[in-house]
């Protein structure tokens, strides 16, 4: 039998064991009653942050900022397909078709020009097809890039289309154009161990040919600056321009453009070239 509970075990009066018995009990109610009881779970906080959230509007995002186009520069947007072996004639004139439509359609587009490769140098890596547009600033080509009408063209394209390359540069809006213009688009991928002295050596040599060959009509140069992923590791544009093939023919084998040559061989990876007559 449990000692607290019997009267013989102690010898103590009833009373005294009553209040032995009692007293734990008491306190420990009462250490029970001083500790702070748990809150009940409420939903009064995360209702009122639901509420705050769906009461206020969510920030609205921020524009992009871009910076101004560099002084007397327009952004030239150059751009090259390879038809898949199945497109039929059909096919990739509905292609073109579609991109020549797009500057009624995109206010951005300031320029547009396009034409078939007629290059005599063999370099252009299976590209036939030259489109070649006119931004005032970065902020056009934002504007043009996720443009409705450009997507529609995608999906024209897409189902002919084998490969794209596309390089962006900072190009010189000519006072007045030409008759008829000639493109002969140059573009180079140098070697990975090329020093930056180097690149800068066949910049200058390149932008020193017109002064030095006078069928050159036209000439601009820039690095690549397209937040597309179609470069092929191409970081340089060249576009000369000719006012006809006999220019073109005295420029390829000219004394001072082989000279180049001679400068730009030791660093360069691959050159890539395409020529065409600018349409509209």
């Amino acid at each position: 039998m449990n000692p607290l509970y019997s009267n013989h075990s102690t010898g103590r009066p009833a009373g005294e064991l009553k209040f032995l018995i009692l007293c734990p009990l008491v306190i420990g109610l009462c250490a029970a009653c001083s500790k702070p009881l748990s809150p009940a779970p409420s939903t009064a906080s995360s209702t009122t942050e639901a509420a705050s959230t769906d009461s206020e509007p969510s920030p609205a995002e921020e524009e992009p900022v871009f910076a101004a186009a560099p002084e007397g520069k327009v952004l030239r947007h150059a751009v090259f397909f390879s038809f898949k072996e199945d497109a039929g004639e059909e096919d990739i004139q509905g292609v073109v078709d579609a991109f020549r439509e797009l500057p009624s359609k995109i206010e951005e587009i300031s320029d547009f020009q396009w034409g078939v490769n007629n290059s005599p140098e063999g370099l252009n890596d299976g590209f036939t097809h030259c489109f070649l547009l006119t931004f005032k600033n970065e902020a056009g080509r934002a504007a043009y890039l996720p443009h409705e009408a450009h997507k529609a063209f995608g999906d024209v394209l897409r189902p002919h289309n084998d490969k794209v390359f596309v390089i962006d540069y900072w190009g010189t809006p000519a006072e007045e154009p030409l008759e008829r213009e000639l493109k002969h688009a140059v573009f180079f991928r140098f070697k990975s161990d090329t020093a930056a002295e180097d690149i800068k050596k066949v910049e200058a040599a390149f932008a020193a040919l017109p002064s030095k060959i006078d069928t050159i009509k036209r000439f601009e140069w820039g690095t690549n600056n397209s937040p597309e992923r179609h470069s092929a590791g191409f970081t340089h544009c060249f576009m000369v321009t000719f006012d006809s093939e006999e220019g073109r023919a005295a420029y390829l084998p000219h004394a001072e453009h082989q000279a180049f040559v001679e400068i730009l061989k030791p660093v360069l990876d691959a050159p890539r070239v395409l020529d065409f007559w600018a349409q509209q």
